[in-house]
């Protein structure tokens, strides 16, 4: 797969969570928001609780689940980007949480899977 089908993919899957999150009641507060040169997927709203959303997408499980991709690294370098938009938003005093969202395009509905608190981080 070439990367920019890869980006697509990923786009796809962000969407697709965001709609997912929304109709749960989430408030959709930023997508792909650029922070310490890199990005976080999803910013919501839940209830009275910063959401900090990671979402990983495939279009098949033939290399494991995509919530398998979110190893060590990824979940420090996650709860990093959280920190930082904490602080340039003003958001010191407000519960935060990080979660995993996982789409499977397997067919044209993707399947969608929200993993709440996810990983224990430093926030």
């Amino acid at each position: 797969m070439s990367q920019e089908s890869r980006d697509a993919l990923g786009r796809r899957g962000e969407e697709a969570a965001a709609k997912y999150l929304r109709n749960l009641g989430y408030r959709i507060l930023a997508q792909r928001e650029r922070v310490l040169r890199g990005d976080i997927d999803i910013v919501a709203l839940d209830d009275r609780t910063v959401v900090f959303v990671e979402v990983r997408t495939r279009s098949n499980t033939a290399h494991g689940h995509p919530a398998e991709t979110v190893g060590y690294h990824k979940q420090n370098r996650v709860a990093q980007l959280a920190t930082a938009y904490i602080h340039r938003h003003r958001l010191q005093d407000c519960r935060v949480r990080i979660d995993v969202v996982t789409v499977i395009f397997a067919d044209d509905q993707p399947l969608v899977e929200h993993f709440q608190n996810a990983f224990d981080s430093p926030l």
